[in-house]
C-alpha cells in the first residue's frame, strides 16, 4: 500500500463507476482525503462549484455516460455532453480558484486513435468516427487547464477487473460454455489490469514529469481472437460460439463499433517515465482476476 502522510485532498468525479469506486478505495487506503463530485454538483454554475474544489491539490475527472449502448441520436448527445460539458464547467471553476491544484487528471480513451496502425502518445492520427470526435473535444476542454496546473489526459484502454468493467460481461457466456470471439476476432484490444490502472493514476499524480496524453494500457495489446482464446484457456471453457458482427449492429446500432473495432495503443509515456507494470502479459492478468 502507498501511504500519503500529508493527507492530500483529491477531488474525484465519477466516483460511483467501476474505475471511480476502485480508485476512491485505493486513494483512501493510501492516505488521501477523497471528495466526490456527483451529477448534482455539475448542475451548479462554475462560481458555485468553486467551494467544493477549494483546498484540493489534485482533481481527477472520470465522469461520463457509458460508451457501450445503442447509439441513438439522443444517447450520442448524452455521451458527448456528459464528457465535454462537465469538463468545460470543471475547468472554468478551477479558473476561479485562488489556489490552483497541483495537477488535473482528466479521463480520455484510446478510442481517439484509428483502428489501423500502432499508436503511442505522439501519434498524430485521430479516428474520424464518433469516438474520435468525443475524445478530441474532451481533451481540448481538459487542455484549457494546462495554463493553471500540470494537466494529464488519461487515455484508458479496456480495463479488466473482478467487480465490473468489460471482463465481467465477457466472461459470463464462457461460464455457460457459450463464449467465442466477436466478429472477425482480428480487432485489437488495448487492455489493462485494474491494479495497473490504479498504480498508473497514482504515478501520474506523483510524477511531475507526466503531462499531456498518457496511454493507460498494457504494453502487450492482443487481438480479440487471442484474448478470447486466452480467456477460454484460463476459464477452462470452450470458445466455439462467435458473435456475428451483424447481430451486434442489430442490438447496438452504430455503437457496435466499440465491440467490432479496436485500437493498438502502447503506453510509451508511462514506460519511458519509469512506470513498471505488475501485469504486462494477458494470461497472468486473467488468471489473477479469474
Amino acid at each position: 500500500m502507498i501511504v500519503n502522510k500529508n493527507r492530500t485532498k483529491i477531488i474525484l468525479s465519477g466516483q460511483t463507476g467501476f474505475l471511480g469506486s476502485n480508485l476512491s478505495s485505493f486513494l483512501n487506503d493510501s492516505g488521501y482525503d477523497v471528495v466526490g463530485l456527483g451529477r448534482k454538483d455539475f448542475l451548479l454554475e462554475p462560481d458555485a462549484l468553486v467551494g467544493k474544489l477549494e483546498g484540493a491539490q489534485v482533481i481527477i475527472h472520470l465522469a461520463g455516460a457509458p460508451i457501450i449502448g445503442r447509439w441513438t441520436v439522443s444517447y450520442q448527445k448524452e455521451i458527448y455532453d456528459s464528457r465535454i460539458l462537465t469538463t468545460r464547467k470543471l475547468v472554468a471553476a478551477m479558473g476561479l480558484l485562488k489556489q490552483k491544484p497541483d495537477v488535473f487528471l482528466c479521463a480520455s480513451a484510446v478510442g481517439i486513435y484509428p483502428d489501423q496502425g500502432l499508436h503511442d502518445e505522439s501519434s498524430g492520427l485521430v479516428s474520424e468516427g464518433f469516438l474520435g470526435e468525443v475524445c478530441t473535444d474532451w481533451e481540448a476542454e481538459a487542455k484549457r487547464a494546462s495554463k493553471m496546473c500540470r494537466t494529464v489526459m488519461l487515455r484508458f484502454g479496456v480495463m479488466l477487473g473482478q467487480s465490473g468493467g468489460a471482463l465481467k460481461k465477457m466472461a459470463l457466456p464462457f461460464k455457460f460454455g457459450l463464449g467465442g470471439r466477436i466478429g472477425s476476432g482480428k480487432q485489437m484490444m488495448s487492455w489493462i489490469h485494474i491494479e495497473d490502472v490504479l498504480a498508473a493514476i497514482h504515478f501520474a499524480i506523483t510524477q511531475p514529469g507526466i503531462k499531456g496524453p498518457v496511454n493507460v494500457t498494457s504494453p502487450n495489446p492482443a487481438s480479440n481472437r487471442i484474448f478470447t482464446k486466452t480467456l477460454a484457456k484460463v476459464m477452462r471453457r470452450p470458445a466455439l460460439f462467435p458473435v456475428p458482427s451483424f447481430m451486434l449492429r442489430l442490438v447496438f446500432g452504430q455503437g457496435a463499433i466499440v465491440l467490432t473495432g479496436g485500437q493498438t495503443a502502447i503506453p510509451k509515456n508511462l514506460q519511458e517515465s519509469g512506470f513498471v507494470f505488475k501485469y504486462p502479459e494477458l494470461e497472468p492478468a486473467l488468471r489473477d482476476l479469474l
